[in-house]
């Protein structure tokens, strides 16, 4: 079995560590700068928001984003769509979708994440339309058989 490849590297699927990282470990550097911090942290927070209320702009952003961290998905006010009992609604509602995306009432972020809903709704209704037709046929062939 070769652990290493022409240029010295582990081949894939082998280590000089087969378990890994345990988790939960740090860097030597971060294990410092933590120590260096101890005992010093309502000192440097009440420093960033004295400078922050006296006007410095970075230390303002250093705690406006320890306050308020971004928000990654927000729902989306005002939207809605026709119902979805059919493939019909699910067209109409792809409609209703491209425009307000036309419109700039939609992110595109958020179109992409209502379509992919919507195309799982065509799925479903793709799929009870077909076993309908299904046992539909079975039950003609099942009449049509000779007994």
């Amino acid at each position: 079995m070769k652990d290493r490849t022409e240029t010295g590297r582990f081949a894939k699927g082998y280590s000089g560590n087969m378990k890994g990282k345990p988790a939960g470990t740090r860097n030597k550097a971060t294990l410092a700068a933590l120590s260096l911090f101890e005992g010093e942290t309502e000192a440097l927070t009440r420093k960033a928001i004295e400078m922050a209320l006296g006007g410095d702009t970075t230390a303002l952003r250093l705690c406006l984003e320890r306050i308020t961290p971004p928000a990654r998905e927000r729902p989306i006010d005002g939207f809605t769509l026709p119902s979805l009992t059919n493939s019909q609604g699910v067209l109409g509602a792809l409609e209703v979708v491209a425009q307000q995306l036309a419109n700039g009432e939609l992110l595109p972020s958020e179109a992409k994440a209502i379509c992919h809903l919507l195309d799982k709704y065509h799925q479903h209704f793709e799929i009870t339309e077909l076993a309908k037709r299904l046992e539909t046929l079975e039950a003609v062939l099942a009449a049509r058989k000779p007994k």
